[in-house]
């Protein structure tokens, strides 16, 4: 685990985003809270910050973060949903790790809420759009 024991606290920020490709007709019935186990936009945006606030927990080099803002949101594209974690910390260290378990927890949830329904669903790529604060700056995602 890197030693932060020196490094002052600052404000920090993530934002995440996972993609999950599914046949039009399912994504109709997510928008439309629709699925046999409930509203799995609802559900998974509260797995997205359970996520987050647990990423220590379950990714072995991660710092405990007091974190102080998760927003989990989607955004529907034909092809499927892009599900986006924006996470905020003031800390000695920043919270990537955070929001990309955040975006990738939200989506693994929905997957598991629309299996009943498909088998026609596939989470295609999760990536860092953005982070700021921290001695290494800002960074911002460009497609190659």
């Amino acid at each position: 685990m890197k030693d932060v024991t020196d490094k002052q606290a600052t404000r920090r920020e993530a934002l995440a985003e996972t993609k999950l490709l599914m046949p039009p007709e399912i994504q109709t019935m997510l928008r439309e809270r629709r699925l046999e186990k409930g509203d799995a936009l609802e559900i998974a945006r509260v797995a997205g910050a359970m996520g987050a606030k647990k990423t220590w927990e379950v990714i072995p080099f991660c710092h405990p973060l007091p974190i102080t803002g998760v927003d989990v949101t989607y955004e529907f594209e034909p092809d499927g949903v892009r599900v986006r974690a924006l996470v905020k910390t003031i800390a000695v260290t920043g919270v990537e790790m955070e929001a990309l378990t955040a975006s990738s927890l939200a989506a693994l949830t929905l997957y598991d809420m629309l299996k009943p329904h498909t088998q026609e669903i596939e989470i295609a790529y999760t990536r860092l759009l953005s982070k700021k604060g921290g001695k290494s700056g800002d960074y911002e995602y460009r497609p190659r």
